[in-house]
């Protein structure tokens, strides 16, 4: 794909990519397949599966940074092994209550994560960790790339289902420009998360 054919979004996605130091491209690259790691080791010590842990993160995930986000997946986790579903409830979480209960619903249900998840961001997020090499996590930061300029949360608006196809599809064809003028074979959710990476340390958010 040439660069003159790319939208004016997919362009500020390259551009956010460029500015991308080596490290980031390699944090970027990684970042998935770490947490899926994350997310088998977590089910290994624990009884659960790799899938299921993984469900488990991405339930907890708005509104809750990564770190703790991973501390939350592992006290749920073990206060469902060991306890019942209202010890699961009174752990301490950085998240919604709602977020909660979905997690403990993946726990807890023969339902398909997906069903129990029930919201594109968190399905996206999930679709990434697990390995989906199609799909695209769009949350606020991705949108501010896609935009081309620094938003904050609040500024974001709501990302509809057309809206959201159409900044997952630029995502997509950057990709495809960065791959053929590097001659890589990046993943659109490695795009996703090298810009990310990049966004958050130019504008420290």
């Amino acid at each position: 794909m040439s660069y003159t054919m790319l939208s004016y979004n997919a362009k500020c996605i390259v551009a956010k990519f460029a500015l991308a130091t080596t490290q980031e491209v390699q944090l970027g690259v990684d970042w998935y397949p770490s947490a899926l790691m994350i997310a088998s080791r977590m089910g290994k010590r624990h009884a659960v599966s790799t899938l299921t842990a993984a469900g488990v993160i991405a339930a907890l995930s708005p509104n809750n940074k990564w770190e703790r986000n991973i501390k939350d997946a592992e006290n749920v986790i073990m206060a469902y092994r060991h306890g019942t579903d209202e010890d699961v409830m009174a752990v301490r979480c950085c998240t919604y209550t709602k977020m909660q209960e979905k997690a403990l619903k993946v726990l807890n249900s023969a339902t398909p994560i997906e069903e129990v998840l029930n919201g594109p961001k968190i399905i996206e997020f999930y679709h990434c960790i697990t390995g989906d090499e199609d799909d695209v996590c769009i949350d606020g930061h991705a949108y501010s790339v896609w935009f081309g300029e620094r938003l904050t949360m609040k500024e974001v608006p709501s990302i509809g289902k057309k809206l959201r196809e159409r900044i997952k599809q630029d995502y997509k064809d950057a990709t495809a420009f960065i791959n053929d003028d590097l001659a890589e074979n990046y993943l659109p959710s490695q795009i996703q998360a090298i810009t990310w990476v990049t966004h958050k340390r130019i504008y420290n958010v």
